[in-house]
């Protein structure tokens, strides 16, 4: 075991940088480096890592999506077509039990169907129904945790930037994880939805439930044109956009860029489209797409220094000795995978393990009929939701951040972290479900 050193320090290393909070890409970067002059690879590895980072990064058209839909969420919330819609679902909305938390769930389920953007979706939900719901009545800790949950339905509904990226990761075509992605999504949503029709109808005036009586918040009457005006920018983008890329008709670069220009028309055609606005959103989403980028190449770097320096024979012998199975081995990635979600975020986790777990998932023979790209799609949508709970796991839950940056002292963040739990369940559950019933992804 004594070879296996090298690889053990640069785990060590790199969980050392994540922690001191320095930039993670910078982290990898640099460990890549030190660990490429300590080794004895050839020269020639050098030229095989420039090779990968060109044809993993540089190359790949699937990224140019990214910062299209990124551009789209924003644009979204910036020119206010988002808020229009928030309004018009409340209203439309207001006599159901409960109407201010299903306002939430619908309007988070129409942003992650066009945007897959989180922090647009939980910030978005945070300023416009967060006030309205804590004045209304519904408790801190249910409000925060009902926003938190539905802005993160945005990381794995489709289009999902994370999907875009795993489905590079595994190497299948993202129309096919689009579709088997709506599986768990449409599951998400359900229990969303019962679980705060319940919470309405049964304990709507207990402390730490989700609502008051039906009614009891009356947005007023916009009219049945405006209505439609203020839904359309979404009942277009869901199927021109999601449904041109499931049904093969566009890839996901060509749908990204026809949804930008749709949202830039319907904002143009209702009064909203203000330069500064626009330009705005476009400089967020060109940061946002070149830290991305970068985690890119420099977790590309270190992946692939670390298979070389013996890293996936670590990995083969710490499953050895665990005597895993082909079954265990799926549930240990998994748990992993849930216990780095309380420190890391989904993107680091994803670019680190993906390349290392691929090969070692497409050996399995699990007995539950997937074989080739089936089972790389099962256990991508898996990874997905995994990786969802990430968001919401505290202490460092992006989507917490999120919400407390947006909301500052109007919600204590012991609630936000209590409200979260039964959502936090919920997924888990789903993950459950799917990992057990793997062919109602292919139905």
């Amino acid at each position: 075991m004594a070879e296996l050193w090298m690889p053990l320090m640069m785990v060590a290393l790199l969980f050392a940088g994540i922690l001191s909070g320095y930039p993670v890409a910078l982290v990898l970067g640099g460990v890549s480096t030190l660990f490429l002059l300590l080794s004895d690879l050839p020269l020639a590895f050098t030229n095989l890592m420039l090779t990968r980072i060109y044809a993993n990064a540089l190359s790949n058209w699937l990224y140019v999506a990214i910062p299209m839909f990124i551009l789209m969420g924003l644009l979204l919330e910036r020119t206010g077509l988002a808020w229009d819609a928030f309004r018009v679902s409340e209203r439309l909305l207001h006599r159901l039990p409960g109407h201010l938390s299903l306002t939430v769930l619908f309007v988070g389920g129409l942003l992650a169907a066009t945007t897959g953007v989180v922090g647009a979706s939980v910030v978005l939900l945070s300023v416009l129904a967060l006030p309205r719901m804590l004045d209304a009545g519904y408790s801190a800790r249910a409000s925060s945790g009902l926003i938190s949950a539905s802005g993160t339905l945005a990381i794995l509904m489709p289009p999902s930037v994370m999907l875009i990226i795993l489905a590079s990761l595994v190497a299948v075509p993202v129309g096919q994880l689009f579709r088997a992605a709506l599986v768990p999504s449409g599951l998400l949503i359900l229990l969303y939805t019962l679980y705060s029709l319940v919470g309405a109808w049964w304990k709507a005036r207990q402390a730490g439930m989700l609502g008051p009586a039906p009614g009891a918040h009356d947005p007023g009457d916009s009219g049945p044109w405006r209505d439609a005006l203020a839904l359309s920018p979404f009942l277009v983008l869901i199927p021109l956009v999601l449904g041109a890329i499931i049904t093969g008709v566009a890839t996901p670069t060509e749908a990204s860029g026809i949804g930008v220009l749709a949202v830039l028309l319907f904002a143009w055609l209702t009064g909203k489209a203000r330069s500064a606005d626009v330009l705005g959103a476009a400089r967020e989403a060109a940061i946002a797409t070149a830290m991305i980028m970068l985690l890119v190449i420099t977790a590309t770097c270190f992946s692939l220094i670390f298979k070389g320096v013996g890293g996936d024979r670590l990995i083969l012998a710490a499953l050895g000795l665990l005597g895993a199975g082909d079954w265990s081995v799926i549930l240990l990635i998994l748990l992993l995978v849930f216990l780095l979600g309380f420190f890391l975020d989904w993107l680091e986790i994803s670019l680190i393990l993906m390349p290392i777990f691929v090969p070692i998932v497409g050996q399995l023979d699990l007995g539950n009929g997937l074989a080739g790209g089936a089972l790389m799609v099962w256990f991508a949508v898996l990874f997905a939701i995994n990786l969802q709970t990430s968001f919401l796991t505290p202490p460092f839950g992006i989507s917490l951040f999120y919400l407390k940056g947006a909301m500052g002292d109007r919600v204590a963040t012991v609630d936000i972290y209590r409200g979260v739990i039964p959502f936090i369940a919920m997924q888990l559950l789903v993950l459950l479900l799917i990992l057990l019933f793997p062919a109602v992804l292919f139905l």
